[in-house]
């Protein structure tokens, strides 16, 4: 058939009851010949069949090569000359085997006689048969049937052959009238083989007395029509002109019969275009009335007029009134004078003027606001899920192994030459393994399979991969055969090699080491089995890995999995339906590697995703077999959504990038839907030909954006820029539509009569196009989720997907309402329905569902709408007050944690915005400050999630990415990418608008003045200032870091640090700066830090006020003059007295002296009993200074001894490598029994207990805990700083002050005067939740800090609230502290240099402030800080100098565990 017929012929597909322009003839045939269905046609093919349906489909199945086999040609049939029937036919089939069929008429009544004579056939044919009647196109089953005919699957009637003589033979008698052909296969038992013809059925018609006369007229369009489906059903042959012109004769004859038997012109219309339309008489009148036009024509019209006004939601009233409306239009442009046939046309093309105006979307709903449920928040938190306790399951249940790998597993231990290859293919419903070996000089190929039925190896061997080459012919095992370009040699059962797993294998030895590899597919009986489509390829060399490149050693990933994807890309670059059915066998590799495995899939598709990868390297792949690939990867990571639960955020995301996929018929209706539009269109050539050609060979996600791309330019008035802005905003330039294998060159180019006929049928075929391309498409996912039914239409199958059940009551409206708003320029309304959306949505995807991909299709669709919603709104929140800001933030937060695993923290930010929104809204005066607290802490989960994302993600990206060779730019921003998909982005941009917002309203500024000193210098920018702790600079230095946690030390020659993370004021590398004289401040503007690191390399001078810090440029004589460069004279008089062993491993806090213990345990014994009554002070004891020294030349040490002499002498000469390596062998110390024996004295005479008295473990965690304290002298900051001022480390002694633990609420630290204003008139102290550490610490955030005037002590004022996600927490303990002789030297801050140990390891916990009666009780928080200042005030006063306190609060009673003087 022409291509042109076969154009003209398809059916319009969209508006019911349309049809075709009349024709007078066919057009003539194009260049080439039926190049529109030329794909579906494969000349030397195995065929095989499948029966769905009624109907009989057949497939054709490609193979790789040509090659001769018994299929000696392809059938064909011819008229005979046998008189005695009205109509004769005769086949010449296979193995000479002749068919000749007779129709026989009736001679009386309506009984008419088929016989069959099959002649040099074997004894067991069976005819597998069927009838079509009139008008119908699948098989009905007559009921007069032969004897011994069987019903086959309720679909084919089996009727056996007679044997006579040599021949076969059978009569069919066909007695109903209307059956007009009969349909028929051949299927020989004897050989196990069905016989078609060209592929397809057989058919024989019936001759029927004609009574119709010679002057009966068929509208050539429904001849058109017919001659389709007769093309259709004959198996769409190529045709030759004169072909095609019999077809078309024999199209209308067919018609005629049908008229003749008593059929109406438009019965047959109603029919071929599948209408119940039966108001239209033969001869239409050219006037009708209202009540005359028929219920399509209105009812397209309404539809039309509905899409014009904007696809509003009616109610069924409305619904009426417009259908009602849609008449009165049509009733004026009939009383033109045109006719029905006119008026059709018209409206196919969109030519009906209508008054329908564009409607501004209102809900279905009474409201136009959805009312959100009250949720309690926490009941989002999901914990993160540990996959310890499912490995341990696997290791205690290990898998069966399955027949092959047990047959492999013994293979491989008789074969004792090194195996370079080894892989396992899944074949039909077994599996075949292939073990390549090499042994001098010879590669021997060992195959086996445990399918049953014979196997037949079709192969070759190649010198470059893809090549076939005929094997030699000395090397083909015995019973092979040579064939054009391949060899074949069947496999034998392997019963005679003593292994336990019988199956059928096969060896080949190659001697010749230019072959690289070998191709092959397999052969059982007449069927090929292939490797998910593709021929089997097997490599001969070791380790054919492609080069690494860059991408190192793969640590961090799961590279055994990596590797295997990166061998089979070559394979997943030919199609769709390849990666997809790749990544799909590769899903059990990737569960068993955990979450790296996991990790890696994603990546890869990500790659895929964004078009870093080959989509389709000249591969024909049908729709249908992309869309059921998809499904199948799509099912398993379903499966493993719902068994993997700990792997669930990973797994969300594998599948947003792969697309939902689904049944087969929704995928080729993207084939067949193009067609139509084409056709209905007028459309057939230029652009939209190339993109037809390219959907037939490989969809792919690039054509959602091709048809929107049309659709936006088609609405733009043709306007081309708009046609290549879309295109260009996502991702397809002029060269990528040129790189398709069937490549786009042209434009569109289409007149203005197109335009509402191609909208509204793009617009449908986007919805199929997106239902199998894009999981993540709202509107197709609802749709999936809710369930739709497509009709087919002429040639297209139809779809049908029932709804999901057990949706939450309402849910089909609520997702009514959000696309009644969807695209509502004000996003408010549309995200609170999103949001209750997905809350309601959120309880059936923590639950097994066979429909659960859908489910979860749904919630990524509305969570990618909040993103986009969020971004469309921005111009929103240009002029909004700050509540409606936190208020967006709340629901993008609430949208981000919905998506994410562990998400506590967010949750938890989640409750506190809405907690500050509450004292907005209440009046309440802190609000702002509050929030700000709240904003900082969302900053710090975003980072710690990006965090988790690189560390799980880059390292796989950059090495998967560095083997397949994609571009460097696209690894460096992987991860990146990964996180602006996502919620995150959105939530960051609404953070950084509402800071400067909340720091004026809180009166914050852009500064926080930790350090307020007068500095110039040379601007330095760096991004963490752990990287340059070390550094001595030696020009001074005003250093700009991103990044600073809080336990840095402050290089040498830095004179000012500037950083916009948030150290507490408390914090190590605070006391330093101050210690040292060094500006220290923090940074909230982003602008102004920016222009800061733009000033990188000049002269600055920064002068600190209260709240700001002005800067300004100088030179280099201002540099000169400044007082930076006059040299502290402090640390040339710091010196170090070395203590000695006092003759005691342990004292009693009356026994603390400055020769036995530091500072630090000093002046907590001095407090005792001086202190008000109101402040506790624990219990201590000591191991006074000397103790180490003395354990450590302890005979039972001597090992250990001499390690660290040799370890000492390595540091001395400027190996800091030894600096770890010593703090390791000090924890292999062993405890004197004098040791342990006075240490339990003291302990349990001061009233503490005593770890051993719970057994030996605990005294071996005390032990470990005392050890690790002593060797934190060596840790690297207190090493450095000790040799920045000079110290002897050598004379530097440490004490270990004992003391219980208590388990504190909080945590506070006192200064007793203000460190960044030096107001001595007032306390500023910081307080967090649970243990000090978090305060003194590398913890992110920062602690609430107050202060307090001295003379007010009941008046606190709250500086900030805090932000620390995290306090520790721990059960009744002992902790050890460092208490060296070095720590509180005047003029060095040696504070916090070295570990306090507890003895037991503390509980992390996700700190909830919204439930924190420290911020929501302004009365408890009053007493706590003021309880807080007065012991501070106290404390001060008994020393008589500022003080630096640090203690804890429990049950209301406030405790002090040190204090010492403030530096």
């Amino acid at each position: 058939m022409s291509n042109s017929l076969g154009n003209n012929l398809l059916y319009q597909g969209f508006l019911t009851s349309t049809v075709l322009e009349h024709k007078s003839r066919i057009s003539p045939p194009c260049v080439g010949g039926n190049s529109l269905f030329q794909q579906q046609v494969i000349s030397k093919s195995p065929l095989s069949t499948e029966f769905r349906g009624n109907r009989l489909k057949v497939q054709k199945k490609k193979i790789p090569m040509e090659k001769k086999r018994a299929f000696s040609s392809s059938p064909h049939a011819v008229l005979t000359t046998d008189t005695s029937s009205e109509l004769a036919e005769k086949f010449s089939l296979e193995r000479n085997i002749e068919l000749q069929v007779d129709v026989r008429p009736p001679t009386s009544g309506d009984v008419s006689f088929v016989d069959f004579q099959a002649t040099n056939g074997s004894d067991k044919l069976f005819l597998h048969w069927g009838a079509v009647k009139f008008g119908k196109e699948t098989w009905s089953l007559p009921n007069d049937r032969p004897d011994g005919t069987k019903v086959y699957k309720n679909k084919a009637l089996r009727t056996p052959f007679v044997k006579s003589g040599s021949n076969s033979i059978l009569r069919l008698e066909i007695r109903d009238t209307a059956i007009e052909a009969i349909e028929f296969l051949i299927y020989d038992e004897a050989y196990d083989k069905w016989i078609k013809n060209n592929g397809g059925n057989f058919r024989v018609k019936l001759s029927r007395k004609e009574i119709r006369g010679p002057d009966v007229s068929v509208p050539e369009e429904l001849v058109q029509i017919q001659s389709y489906l007769r093309w259709e059903r004959k198996g769409k042959q190529n045709y030759t002109p004169e072909k095609e012109k019999e077809e078309y004769e024999a199209a209308r004859t067919e018609l005629q019969e049908e008229i003749a038997r008593g059929a109406s012109i438009q019965d047959i219309r109603a029919r071929l275009t599948k209408t119940n339309d039966k108001s239209q008489s033969k001869e239409e009148p050219l006037h009708v009335t209202k009540s005359e036009i028929p219920d399509d024509l209105a009812q397209a019209q309404a539809y039309i007029r509905w899409e014009k006004a904007g696809k509003p939601n009616y109610p069924p009233e409305k619904q009426i009134e417009e259908l009602e409306e849609a008449r009165r239009e049509l009733q004026l442009e009939l009383e033109k004078g045109i006719t029905l046939d006119e008026l059709r046309k018209k409206i196919t093309k969109g030519e009906i003027k209508t008054k329908a105006e564009k409607h501004v979307k209102r809900s279905s709903f009474a409201v136009e606001r959805i009312q959100r449920k009250k949720r309690d928040f926490g009941q989002l938190i999901k914990y993160p899920s540990s996959p310890a306790v499912q490995v341990q399951k696997v290791l205690e249940e290990p898998p069966a192994l399955s027949k092959i790998k047990l047959y492999a597993k013994e293979k491989e231990e008789q074969i004792d030459d090194p195996i370079l290859n080894k892989k396992i293919f899944k074949v039909d419903d077994g599996e075949l393994l292939v073990l390549v070996a090499k042994s001098s000089g010879k590669t021997k190929v060992h195959l086996a399979t445990d399918l049953n039925q014979p196997i037949t190896l079709h192969w070759a061997l190649s010198k470059s991969r893809g090549e076939w080459m005929v094997p030699p012919s000395s090397i083909l095992p015995p019973g092979s055969i040579i064939l054009d370009k391949a060899a074949e040699t069947p496999f034998s059962a392997s019963s005679s090699d003593g292994l336990t797993s019988k199956v059928q294998s096969l060896d080949i030895v190659i001697e010749d080491g230019n072959f690289v590899g070998m191709p092959f597919v397999l052969l059982s009986g007449e069927k090929w089995i292939k490797n998910q489509g593709s021929d089997f390829y097997v490599d001969f060399s070791a380790a054919s890995k492609l080069a690494l490149k860059a991408a190192g050693d793969g640590s961090g990933t799961a590279k055994s999995l990596l590797d295997k994807i990166a061998d089979m890309e070559s394979e997943a670059q030919k199609s769709f339906m390849h990666r997809f059915n790749i990544a799909a066998d590769l899903i059990e590799d990737a569960t068993s590697a955990g979450e790296l495995g996991f990790a890696g899939i994603l990546v890869w598709m990500r790659f895929m995703a964004t078009r870093q990868l080959i989509w389709n390297k000249n591969y024909n792949v049908k729709p249908r077999e992309i869309s059921k690939a998809q499904d199948r990867l799509t099912d398993l990571l379903q499966n493993a959504f719902t068994s993997h639960p700990q792997y669930r955020e990973i797994l969300r995301m594998i599948m947003s990038t792969v697309g939902r996929g689904g049944e087969g018929d929704v995928g080729q209706r993207i084939r067949d839907e193009i067609l139509v539009i084409q056709r209905k269109n007028d459309c057939k050539g230029g652009m939209m030909e190339e993109w037809h050609q390219k959907l037939h060979n490989n969809t792919s996600p690039d054509d959602v954006v091709i048809c929107q791309a049309l659709i936006d330019y088609i609405k733009s008035d043709f306007d081309l820029g708009v046609y290549w802005k879309t295109l260009n905003e996502n991702g397809i330039t002029k060269e990528r539509l040129l790189s398709y294998d069937r490549a786009i060159h042209s434009e569109p180019n289409f007149r203005g009569d197109q335009k509402n006929g191609l909208l509204r049928d793009l617009g449908h075929y986007m919805r199929t196009l997106k239902a199998v391309h894009s999981g993540a498409d709202l509107e197709s996912a609802i749709a999936n989720c809710m369930g739709y039914k497509t009709e087919g239409e002429g040639f297209m199958v139809g779809v049908q997907i029932n709804p999901v059940s057990g949706l939450p009551s309402g849910f089909q409206g609520l997702l009514h309402f959000v696309l009644d708003h969807v695209e509502d320029k004000n996003v408010e309304t549309l995200l609170e329905g999103l949001l209750e959306a997905r809350e309601e949505l959120r309880p059936l995807l923590l639950k097994p569902n066979n429909r659960l991909k859908d489910l979860l299709f749904l919630d990524i669709a509305l969570d990618s709408t909040v993103r986009t919603a969020v971004e469309r709104g921005y111009e929103e929140l240009n002029n909004a007050n700050p509540e409606k800001i936190m208020y967006f933030i709340s629901l993008v937060l609430e949208n981000l944690a919905l998506s994410v695993d562990d998400n506590e923290d967010l949750v938890y930010c989640l409750k506190g915005w809405n907690q500050a929104l509450s004292m907005s809204n209440g009046g309440d005066n802190h609000w702002a400050l509050f929030a700000k607290a709240v904003l900082d802490r969302t900053r710090l989960a975003l980072a710690s999630k990006a965090e988790w994302y690189h560390h799980l993600l880059q390292p796989s990206a950059e090495y998967l990415g560095s083997i397949l060779g994609v571009d460097q730019w696209a690894l460096n921003i992987f991860t990146e990418e990964i996180i602006r998909a996502g919620s995150a982005a959105s939530l960051s941009s609404l953070l950084n608008r509402l800071d400067p917002v909340l720091r004026k309203t809180a009166n914050l500024g852009s500064w926080q003045i930790i350090s307020p000193v007068e500095a110039v210098g040379y601007v330095v920018v760096v991004d963490e200032l752990l990287s340059v702790q070390n550094e001595i600079y030696e020009k001074p230095t005003i250093l700009v870091a991103n990044s600073v946690k809080g336990e840095e030390e402050i290089p040498d020659g830095a004179v000012a640090l500037i950083t916009p993370d948030m150290p507490d004021v408390l914090s190590h590398v605070s006391v330093r700066a101050r210690n040292g004289k060094v500006c220290f401040a923090t940074c909230f503007d982003p602008n102004i830090l920016a222009d800061l690191q733009a000033k990188e390399g000049r002269i600055l001078l920064l002068k600190p006020t209260p709240s700001d810090i002005i800067y300004s440029e100088v030179n280099e004589i201002e540099l000169q003059s400044s007082s930076n460069l006059v040299e502290a004279e402090t640390s040339a008089t710091l010196r170090l007295v070395k203590k000695q062993f006092g003759g005691c491993y342990a004292i009693s806090a009356d026994e603390f002296t400055s020769e036995m213990v530091g500072a630090k345990s000093r002046n907590i014994a001095y407090l005792k009993g001086k202190v008000p009554s109101s402040v506790g002070i624990p219990t201590s004891v000591a191991l006074p200074f000397g103790v180490f020294e003395k354990v450590l030349s302890d005979d039972i040490n001597q090992g250990v001894a001499k390690e660290l002499q040799i370890l000492t002498k390595k540091l001395s000469e400027g190996d800091f490598s030894a600096l770890g390596e010593i703090r390791t062998t000090i924890l292999d110390l062993s405890a004197p029994a004098q040791l342990v024996k006075e240490l339990k004295e003291k302990m349990q005479g001061s009233g503490m207990p005593w770890p051993g008295d719970e057994g030996p473990k605990r005294w071996e965690q005390a032990w470990m805990a005392i050890k690790k304290v002593w060797a934190s002298k060596w840790n690297e900051r207190a090493y450095f700083s000790t040799r920045k001022v000079k110290l002897d480390h050598d004379y530097l002694c440490m004490a270990v002050l004992v003391q219980e633990i208590i388990n504190a609420d909080y945590a506070f630290v006192i200064h007793a005067t203000n460190p960044s204003s030096g107001d001595d008139s007032e306390i500023y102290a910081e307080v967090v939740r649970g243990l000090g550490e978090t305060l003194v610490g590398a913890y992110p955030g920062r602690a609430l800090s107050f202060i307090c005037k001295k003379k007010d002590l009941n008046s606190t004022q709250v500086l900030g609230y805090p932000s620390k996600p995290i306090g520790l927490f721990i059960k009744r303990s002992i902790i050890f502290r460092s208490d060296s002789n070095g720590e509180d030297l005047e003029g060095y801050a040696g504070a916090g240099l070295y570990d306090s140990v507890p003895m037991d390891e503390e509980e992390k916990v996700v700190i909830d402030y919204s439930s924190d009666p420290l911020i929501t009780d302004g009365n408890f928080r009053q007493t706590i800080l003021s309880s807080i200042a007065r012991a501070g005030h106290a404390i001060e006063e008994l020393y008589g100098s500022p003080q630096d306190i640090e203690g804890v609060v429990r049950d209301g009673k406030i405790y002090v565990v040190q204090t010492r003087p403030q530096m």
